[in-house]
């Protein structure tokens, strides 16, 4: 499967506003392409080029293959518009936006120093990353991607990771996601809880009161703040995804997600508490996390429609409002059954999957229409 690694550039004083400027100057090219692109009804790379190509070169003074790469974003985003319905929007790029360099203007020096093309000529720039990236180096294969953020220069390179084989699996172990409790597996585990929802408080509370003060330093710790909250949130939901996928692989099970339409309501059926906890967690990221490194893992995943799992009693299946006697607690009125009302969703979530089982090695063979199950890296991609 394909994944992103990220390695941070270490350019001095005078590569620096040499990639600024490159960086500028490719994203100038690419807005003029995409103008000309869109009064001339045209989308296709070879009708784009033919029309821009020359003038590229001579005017913005990008080198051969570089201006072949502007003309790709442009085709990139005008199909992105296309496919959200944008049909008559002209794509325009930010003068730092990324640039697209592929192997005949970027070349790995070892493992850490990478030659890119720039309007000054080749530059020779110092790389470094993490232990997790170092052990996949010589995986990367194929474009990269130049960002600038924060004031940093990234690049974002794709690596092709081998699979695990697909695990044989007798059950599979259900999912439930919560607020105060972020998952919640159907073997009673909770991930997240108190812990989190401390510092989802704490970093919550410092920034209403920032928003309150309005100054002009207090809008630039919020940047900041929002950043941290965001790191905090991405650095949690790893941590996550990994024991679920980790316990479930151990185990010999697939995992059981919830569809996420819907998952924060209209709103209204949330106090004002919950309805700031729900849209304060990144779930979609958590499932996303889940998912890849299951199919990573050789686990494979299926995702249930997660409707009145929370009310449903997970030992005689008696669906009733009245089930819920607070959040935290379920008590069957009809059977008296009684569970951690997260825990007795999970049960639910698990139940459903096993149901409506399809046939593992396959994405779409036996499905029911509330089920799907991901087992490949095409699946992943479009979003399954």
């Amino acid at each position: 499967m394909k994944l992103t690694q990220q390695m941070q550039l270490l350019p001095d004083d005078t590569q620096r506003p040499v990639l600024l400027s490159t960086m500028e100057r490719f994203n100038e090219a690419a807005t003029f392409a995409a103008k000309v692109a869109f009064e001339a009804g045209v989308r296709s790379q070879p009708a784009i080029h033919a029309r821009c190509y020359r003038e590229i070169r001579d005017r913005f003074g990008l080198s051969s293959q570089m201006a072949v790469r502007a003309i790709g974003k442009v085709v990139e985003a005008l199909a992105s518009l296309r496919a959200r319905g944008e049909r008559d929007a002209c794509p325009a790029f930010k003068p730092h936006g990324a640039v697209t360099y592929d192997q005949r203007i970027l070349g790995f020096k070892g493992p850490d120093k990478v030659s890119l093309w720039t309007l000054a000529g080749r530059m020779i720039l110092p790389m470094v990353y993490g232990k997790y990236q170092e052990e996949r180096f010589g995986r990367l294969k194929g474009q990269c991607d130049l960002v600038y953020r924060d004031g940093r220069f990234y690049l974002y390179a794709t690596i092709d990771v081998p699979e695990d084989s697909p695990i044989e699996i007798g059950d599979f172990l259900g999912v439930d996601l919560g607020v105060v409790n972020l998952a919640t597996d159907s073997d009673g585990e909770t991930h997240g809880g108190e812990p989190v929802e401390k510092a989802r408080k704490r970093i919550g509370e410092h920034r209403r009161a920032l928003q309150a003060r309005g100054t002009k330093s207090a809008k630039r710790r919020l940047t900041k703040i929002r950043k941290r909250e965001a790191n905090f949130r991405r650095n949690e939901n790893h941590r996550i995804s990994n024991e679920i996928v980790t316990k479930a692989k151990d185990t010999g099970v697939g995992i059981a997600l919830e569809e996420l339409a819907g998952i924060t309501g209209d709103g209204n059926q949330f106090r004002r508490e919950q309805r700031s906890r729900m849209k304060g967690w990144a779930f979609a990221q958590l499932r996303a996390f889940a998912a890849y490194k299951a199919l990573r893992a050789g686990v494979p995943v299926v995702f249930v429609d997660p409707a009145y799992t929370s009310r449903t009693c997970s030992a005689c299946g008696h669906c009733e409002k009245k089930n819920r006697k607070s959040r935290d607690e379920f008590v069957c009125v009809q059977c008296g059954f009684s569970l951690p009302a997260d825990h007795n969703a999970a049960i639910n979530i698990k139940t459903r999957a096993a149901v409506s089982r399809p046939i593992v090695g396959t994405a779409d063979a036996g499905l029911e229409p509330r089920s799907r199950l991901l087992t490949s890296p095409r699946a992943l991609a479009v979003g399954h």
